[in-house]
């Protein structure tokens, strides 16, 4: 068989890798893979574990938020390696983190917590346009200052919200890197930010990239149709469906 969306006797997968970042019909030399897709497996891999062991330039990318004022911020981790195996600790800040925002208290409708997570080349290259790409769509909002937390985990945005005083917080955060996509950026909305809230009380847009996922334009449409709906319904989470306009996905061409 042959034409668009049909499989071919001499590649039947082909028309499914088409569709697909996943690994599909690798075939096999021998009893392992062939050469190519061993060592594009090996490239992949190798590419995710450098996004979570990379390190976040936070003075450079508060740098690119101007002319929003920005705040460097740190939770209780000293190094990546105690990041990576203690989750709580990147859920609090450390004590002079703690004082500068304190220092900083206001009572602003939005405040952006960008945190490098698990992939900090995620956050290094998409946060600083996707918050530009939002701020015509915020305007008559009042915008806290931008908090750039290294080490950090969603839950950190929970007590940066609080000390700032803001009605609702947005952490950006790299996501966990897979082995199709090792840049992909996360955003986690919840009102009324303070420590223990649930991940029940969040929204959450995800799989942004620019490899086939969430577009900067894209995210920022949904990200601004969240942010305003919150304000005025007063909630996030499981009591906050997502509504905005459809926009529709780019797809492969099948064929």
């Amino acid at each position: 068989m042959s034409g668009e969306g049909k499989l071919s006797p001499a590649d039947p997968y082909g028309a499914l890798r088409a569709a697909t970042p996943a690994r599909i019909g690798l075939g096999r030399s021998g009893d392992a893979l062939p050469t190519r897709a061993l060592l594009d497996f090996q490239l992949a891999h190798a590419r995710a574990r450098d996004a979570v062991h990379g390190a976040l330039d936070a003075p450079a990318l508060a740098q690119a938020f101007a002319p929003l004022p920005t705040v460097l911020a740190q939770s209780q981790v000293g190094d990546r390696s105690i990041y990576l195996r203690r989750p709580d600790l990147g859920r609090r800040l450390d004590a002079p983190s703690r004082l500068k925002l304190e220092a900083l208290a206001g009572a602003p409708d939005v405040v952006f917590v960008v945190a490098d997570g698990l992939s900090a080349a995620a956050v290094q290259a998409q946060a600083a346009p996707l918050i530009a790409a939002c701020l015509p769509g915020l305007q008559g909002l009042t915008i806290g200052p931008v908090a750039v937390a290294t080490f950090a985990r969603v839950a950190l945005g929970d007590e940066i919200g609080a000390l700032l005083g803001a009605k609702i917080c947005a952490v950006l955060i790299g996501e966990r890197p897979g082995l199709s996509v090792a840049d992909s950026l996360g955003v986690y909305l919840t009102h009324d930010p303070r420590p223990n809230r649930r991940d029940s009380e969040r929204n959450c847009i995800s799989n942004i990239h620019r490899n086939g996922g969430l577009s900067i334009e894209q995210a920022a449409a949904k990200l601004v149709w969240l942010l305003r709906e919150a304000l005025r319904r007063g909630r996030t989470g499981v009591e906050l469906k997502e509504e905005s306009p459809h926009i529709a996905l780019a797809r492969p061409a099948i064929g």
